[in-house]
This record gives structure tokens, sequence and C-alpha cells, in this order.
């Protein structure tokens, strides 16, 4: 069975770092695009970076553009979430994503949230 495990978050003071990583198991997404969302309390989920399938191309959100990074290594089955400058409305928990279908990244910004498989999701808490 496919299985998308997330891991790294906590709780962290603005302006700190975290990073978050997601390992596949049972299957490998190797060849297929990856992606970050975020669901804050009381908000629908939103996306926050996708990946490519080598990790030479990446695409995220205007409100972490520049903050957050989005890597990979697909030696470990992998994806990682580099997030720096933290803020408060960052304050989320973080859901990893594979594509079932492509390996471009717009195989996770364009694609139907029920097409793609998921994590269960690691919090993040930004204290201000």
């Amino acid at each position: 069975q496919v299985q998308l495990v997330e891991s790294g978050g906590g709780l962290v003071q603005a302006g700190g770092s975290l990073r978050l990583a997601c390992t596949s198991s049972g299957n490998t997404y190797s060849t297929s695009a990856m992606g970050w969302f975020r669901q804050a309390p009381g908000k629908e989920r939103e996306f926050v970076a996708a990946i490519n399938w080598s990790g030479h191309a990446t695409y995220y959100a205007d409100a972490v553009k520049g903050r957050f990074t989005c890597s990979r290594d697909n030696a470990e089955n992998t994806v990682y979430l580099t997030m720096n400058t933290l803020k408060a409305e960052d304050t989320a928990v973080y859901y990893c994503a594979a594509s079932r279908s492509g390996g471009s990244f717009t195989d996770i910004v364009q694609a139907p949230p029920s097409t793609l498989a998921w994590g269960r999701g690691t919090q993040v808490t930004v204290s201000s």
C-alpha cells in the first residue's frame, strides 16, 4: 500500500525555520511531481509548493515565495519543504501530495485534489 508520511512539523517562533520531509513507502514517486499544501484552522486547503520529478523545476505560492524551498531526493524517496522566516500566518497543517499522472509541477498545481495521493499531514505552529 502506498503511503506518504510527513514529518518535521512543530512549534517555532516567528522568524524561525523548519524543514518538513515527506517520505513515500510502498511505492516510489521518483517519476512523479510532488507538492505541499496547507490548511489553517477555519480555512480551505491551499497550495504551497510543487516540484517536478527531477527536482529541477519548482513553483511556489506567492505567500511563500522567497521564504520556502521545495527539494527532493529520489534516491531516498523523500521530498522536503524548507521554511525560513516563518510568520504566524504560516501556522497550518502541512500536507504532502503526489501526482498519479505526471512529472511536471503543473500536475500538482492544476490537478483536482481527488486525483492526488495525500499524506496525513504535520502540524506547524508559529508563535508571534
